[in-house]
């Protein structure tokens, strides 16, 4: 029987289980930015190793201020020069369009969040910038969560399921009394089951066509949905 859930955040609680680049590459398109998803995809994985390699990202930032400078950061790695006040203009479209998707999407799993805390402890468990703590405050959800586990603050990162025993042990349960639920089947699910817990995935578009591609027994689209599942474990 369930006793405890931990939830990923970033893809599971703001994203409906899509991986953050498609919802980047979403608002690169609304900003009218003139590169192609091949350009943007390179761009993006430059800017998440550099904010791997530097403190960029603060622990007082709140989400918008995060992704304001996670896309100035990625197009300062786009191959063209532009125009500094037309970069700042993408720059502030693309941070307002993703601030914007991810409220809606916390929104949507607010009530989910609710009941749930009224029957289990929850925990957090995710691969972060080191300040995911001031962004559940500015979205209105840190307190449905007894703690949180982030690898930026812990120093180990998923699919390393010692991050998962961590959110356990926060929760003072053991793994098969903990239901882990995540948008990534190599970063969330498998680390999670090989730890011994029971794990949800939530599939939406990945960041490969192969995962997107593949299956899992214990499988959902969209986050309310766990609600359905806490008793089949």
């Amino acid at each position: 029987m369930i006793k405890g859930i931990i939830f990923d955040y970033g893809g599971t609680l703001d994203s409906r289980g899509v991986h953050w680049s498609e919802v980047l590459w979403q608002g690169y398109q609304q900003a009218g930015v003139p590169i192609d998803k091949e350009t943007f995809r390179a761009a993006y994985v430059e800017g998440e190793r550099a904010l791997a390699r530097e403190r960029i990202i603060l622990p007082q930032d709140d989400f918008h201020t995060l992704l304001h400078k996670k896309v100035a950061l990625e197009i300062s790695y786009l191959p063209e020069e532009y125009d500094n006040e037309l970069q700042r203009s993408w720059v502030d479209l693309i941070a307002k369009y993703c601030d914007d998707a991810a409220r809606q999407c916390i929104d949507e799993a607010r009530p989910m969040l609710e009941e749930l805390c009224g029957r289990y402890p929850l925990m957090l468990v995710s691969n972060f910038y080191g300040n995911i703590d001031e962004v559940l405050r500015g979205y209105d959800i840190r307190h449905y969560f007894k703690g949180i586990i982030e690898s930026a603050v812990v120093g180990v990162r998923k699919p390393n399921p010692t991050l998962f025993r961590l959110g356990v042990d926060a929760l003072e349960l053991t793994p098969g009394e903990v239901l882990v639920v995540g948008d990534s089947l190599r970063k969330d699910i498998e680390p999670a089951e090989k730890l011994g817990c029971h794990a949800l995935w939530l599939k939406g578009k990945g960041w490969t066509t192969e995962e997107d591609k593949m299956t899992h027994p214990h499988t959902i689209t969209r986050v309310n949905q766990v609600l359905d599942w806490t008793d089949r474990f």
